[in-house]
């Protein structure tokens, strides 16, 4: 049994270990990362959001607004104004990697309760699943037109699958290794699909017309403006998947980093990403009109680029791969304790992999991904927004050892609240994401009821925020929160009531706490 209490920030001088090598298997878990292996920057926290979007999958999502029937310069503003609103929604998930040593999952238990947390592992798991699926995709079709256009190798799904499978297994080795292994693979995938994009400047230069407008007729939801939000929405859906990972690689930047830093390695790591995008938006009017983008591309590229697709194709599919899988395995490991962080990966690996052989093989590319992007859309969004509001009202305050009690097993201590979860933060994203979901319209698989609503224009954003803003702010002044959870400067622009903090207790029952025990008498 133990007592809750605030850390007093030490002002002792912090002497840092070496990084780890980067063939050497990560040990830390979900557990907070100490003080002195918070060897990370927040170029790495820029470097890494780069290196996982500089890739084919972003350059897939560049492609729709094309597909949609926008013309090359209204592609390329709906393609800013996604990029840049997407930014600004997630620069605040920077902050509390550093401030708690842990992921943003865990990270949310402060706010949604330590067992509520699970959203957040499940935003995790669908992200994860939607782009580690999109990246073996993407990379797999280029490396299949890439040997049918040099090799002569029939296009067939046998060789897609083993495409898939080589790709796919390959990622979840990287993950494996960790961190450090990531960061080389994400700085690799950087340098080299910036060169490749570069170059398509010489290769296509005599195929490229800026003019691409394919008329009125072409908008695929009927009129401009509809048409023109659908294409921002999609592309916008590539920041906010980053909202439930930040915390995995923000947790080994030391907590004295100013916030304003974080906020701009957040930033500057999405703003690159137009390099990306707009590769995207430019090609896909090489290729319009037809059905594989990434397999036309190929085809019609010049041989000595097609070498270089397939090369970049590949080093970019494990870069978006690793970013996804790696937070989201190292998470799960807390969820189900009796697996650790390689097993969880593992596990989280080959599921994923099943649904990249069904989903690809067996329906459509462009209407899974849609249907990805709708759901990471409506589902994390109203998320971050909570997640944000409740960094402010708590300023900044949060406090590690009572954020890590599901994960050893025990429970109680300062975000205790209702048996483990805070109805406030969930009721607000329970909410907001049905209501989200009614306005909807990511067609074929997700269209809402009331999608019709704005006149063909897709509402779900704007409903999904403002009912999570609403909900939350409400519920922490209609049912004010414990003081205690809000550290010693008190509340801001919320109420509290007075309160004492459970005291933490060993659930002896959990699995978590029988896993302790037993790793505890390993030799």
């Amino acid at each position: 049994m133990s007592i809750n209490s605030d850390v007093v920030p030490s002002t002792e001088t912090i002497v840092l270990n070496d990084r780890p090598k980067v063939t050497e298997v990560e040990q830390h878990g979900i557990d907070t990362i100490p003080d002195a292996d918070r060897t990370s920057t927040w170029v790495d926290l820029l470097r890494i959001q780069f290196g996982g979007a500089n890739t084919f999958a972003t350059v897939l999502l560049g492609t729709f607004p094309i597909v949609l029937g926008l013309s090359f310069w209204q592609a390329v503003i709906a393609t800013l104004c996604g990029v840049l609103v997407g930014s600004l929604f997630l620069m605040p998930m920077g902050l509390f990697g550093p401030k708690t040593g842990t992921n943003n999952a865990v990270s949310s238990g402060a706010l949604f309760g330590v067992r509520g947390r699970v959203v957040g592992s499940f935003l995790s798991l669908l992200t994860a699943i939607a782009f580690y699926s999109i990246s073996v995709w993407v990379s797999g079709d280029a490396l299949v037109g890439a040997l049918t256009r040099l090799v002569g190798v029939p296009d067939s799904i046998g060789l897609r699958t083993v495409v898939y499978g080589v790709i796919g297994i390959i990622v979840i080795v990287v993950v494996v290794f960790g961190f450090q292994f990531m960061l080389l693979v994400n700085k690799t995938a950087a340098i080299a699909n910036t060169a490749l994009i570069l170059l398509a400047i010489v290769a296509f230069s005599g195929t490229f017309d800026a003019g691409y407008n394919p008329g009125v007729d072409a908008y695929a939801l009927g009129g401009f403006w509809p048409t023109f939000v659908a294409a921002a929405l999609i592309v916008m859906s590539n920041p906010i998947s980053f909202g439930p990972f930040l915390g995995d690689w923000a947790r080994y930047i030391p907590k004295s980093t100013p916030p304003r830093k974080l906020f701009l390695g957040t930033f500057l790591g999405q703003l690159l990403t137009l390099i990306p995008f707009l590769f995207g938006v430019a090609t896909a009017t090489i290729v319009a009109g037809q059905g594989d983008y990434v397999f036309a591309l190929i085809q019609a590229s010049p041989i000595w680029y097609a070498l270089l697709l397939m090369f970049v194709a590949f080093i970019g599919g494990l870069s978006t791969g690793t970013t996804s899988l790696y937070g989201t395995g190292l998470d799960f490991s807390s969820v189900f304790p009796r697996f650790n962080r390689v097993q969880a990966t593992i596990g989280i690996g080959v599921v994923a992999f099943g649904f990249i052989l069904t989903g690809r093989l067996f329906f459509d590319l462009l209407g899974a991904v849609n249907a990805f992007v709708g759901a990471i859309i409506v589902t994390t969004t109203p998320w971050i927004v909570i997640m944000a509001i409740g960094y402010f009202v708590r300023r900044g305050h949060f406090d590690a050892r009572n954020l890590q009690v599901f994960n050893k097993g025990e429970i109680g201590g300062l975000y205790w609240f209702n048996d483990g979860v805070n109805w406030r933060g969930m009721v607000a994203w329970i909410g907001a994401a049905v209501l989200g979901l009614l306005f909807a319209n990511y067609p074929p698989v997700i269209v809402g009821p009331f999608s019709s609503l704005g006149g063909g224009m897709d509402l779900s954003l704007v409903v999904a925020v403002t009912a999570g803003a609403v909900l939350y702010l409400g519920a922490l002044w209609i049912f004010p929160e414990p003081r205690y959870v809000f550290g010693p400067d008190g509340a801001r622009i919320v109420p509290t009531l007075p309160g004492t903090p459970h005291v933490i207790e060993m659930d002896h029952n959990s699995t978590a706490a029988k896993m302790v025990v037993l790793r505890s008498r390993r030799p």
